[in-house]
């Protein structure tokens, strides 16, 4: 989503850096270009001018234009603000002392409520709560079902209920969970295809009704101001405590990201990165900040390959590398372990320095994964160990037995060398370094 934005600023601070000394003229020049990258990135424009005017006091500060590095000072300056424009430090869930803490998702039909329902219930799961899922969208066709088959996947309970009135379906299901011990009750509430006065009444008889710890705004990021808009709506009528924003992982500018927080006053609490339920990251300023400075954000890229990597495999994997002998059906199982991460763009996007680097073929989907799956596996033990030895008559026999072209036999083993390149790269110099950061072990 911020790909055209950090490229431009990218490009600003690059003049930046090239100066040894800046003037006063020189950082305005920069931030009018910053500026202008803002505004076409869908920034609320007040926001922008603001956002400008703490940055260019900072910077334009005798401290700062004396110093031995000014162009590195003033992107410091940026990123701080930039910071604090997100919301400074990353904004949790209030979970109740006394059980069970309410949860009630609002926002527009179509925003992804009834999804993030499901990935939320998800991630408390994994902490070892107990959760009940509460339909309370009666308007929407098929939204309960929905609702109750995201709770089988998830495993976790779904309030069932004959009731068709929404806020009594919630009193219902707050009371039921409280008797039978659940630790977090979820509301997905029924949304609109726009804003109207009986929503928001409806919404606040909920509210009133079971008092939620939590109300969390659920808006589509793909609308960009449409939908700052429309959550400065549901703030004044209804008021509340943070935002998801979904679909950041789509082609949008992104503008909503960075208007929400300085429009709304509330902090973004989560984003979703993808349709899949594991797709819900909580929201942390700082990182977010980086990576659209083009600074990577090693932090979630850590977090991530300590939540999807098999350590033991890991281990394997680190040895063979020092050894470099890297095979065949190690590349099988890794391109597996980085589908888990997101692919190699989004890991190439978190590392510093390596955002903008195109590989061939990076996009790892589950189609090629069961074609690279079905050559690989009719390989011989020995092809697998050594590719080279992969002339134009096995080729062929590999291409028959697997049910594919040569042409795509070919591309694998490209692929592979390819993979080898790097991941020898990353076992010596400064990727080595960022080697140890997971404690000697690569995530893909």
């Amino acid at each position: 989503m911020f790909d055209s934005l950090s490229g431009k600023l990218e490009a600003v601070f690059k003049k930046l850096r090239g100066r040894g000394v800046l003037k006063e003229d020189d950082v305005k020049e920069a931030l009018r270009e910053v500026r202008l990258a803002l505004l076409e990135a869908d920034v609320n424009f007040k926001v922008v001018k603001d956002f400008i005017g703490r940055v260019q006091e900072r910077a334009v500060g005798r401290e700062i234009l004396s110093s031995l590095t000014p162009g590195q000072q003033v992107i410091k300056v940026v990123h701080e603000e930039l910071v604090a424009l997100l919301g400074g430090t990353q904004a949790k869930l209030h979970l109740s002392p006394n059980p069970p803490t309410v949860i009630m998702l609002v926002g527009l039909q179509g925003s992804g409520k009834t999804t993030t329902a499901g990935k939320l219930a998800r991630n408390f799961k994994k902490d070892g709560r107990r959760v009940l899922l509460v339909p309370a969208d009666t308007r929407r066709p098929a939204a309960v079902q929905q609702l109750i088959t995201l709770a089988k996947q998830v495993g976790v309970d779904a309030y069932s209920s004959t009731e068709q009135d929404p806020v009594v379906i919630c009193r219902q299901a707050v009371k039921q969970a409280a008797s039978s011990l659940f630790e977090v009750v979820i509301l997905d509430t029924a949304g609109r295809l726009q804003i109207d006065e009986p929503l928001m009444e409806e919404l606040r008889q909920i509210k009133a009704g079971v008092k939620p710890h939590e109300i969390l705004f659920v808006a589509d990021a793909m609308t960009g101001q449409e939908a700052v808009h429309i959550a400065e709506k549901f703030n004044s009528s209804l008021g509340f405590d943070g935002v998801v924003l979904t679909k950041l992982d789509g082609d949008a500018r992104g503008g909503a990201a960075l208007s929400v927080r300085a429009v709304t006053g509330k902090p973004l609490k989560f984003t979703g990165m993808g349709e899949k339920l594991d797709a819900l990251e909580p929201f942390h300023p700082d990182r977010m900040a980086s990576r659209i400075l083009g600074m990577g954000d090693m932090m979630s890229l850590i977090e991530k390959a300590q939540a999807s990597v098999d350590q033991e495999e890991a281990l394997k994997l680190a040895k063979k590398l020092k050894k470099n002998s890297f095979d065949l059906d190690d590349f099988r199982n890794q391109l597996k372990q980085v589908k888990k991460l997101g692919g190699l763009e989004s890991i190439m996007g978190m590392i510093p320095g390596m955002g903008k680097m195109k590989l061939p073929d990076a996009q790892v989907n589950e189609k090629e994964l069961t074609k690279v799956d079905a050559i690989i596996s009719s390989m011989t033990p020995k092809e697998r160990t050594d590719y080279t030895i992969i002339n134009g008559s096995r080729r062929a026999r590999i291409a028959k037995g697997s049910g594919t072209q040569v042409q795509d036999v070919n591309r694998l083993l490209k692929q592979f060398a390819d993979m080898r390149k790097m991941m020898k790269s990353m076992t010596s110099g400064k990727m080595g370094k960022m080697g140890k950061m997971f404690g000697g072990r690569m995530p893909f």
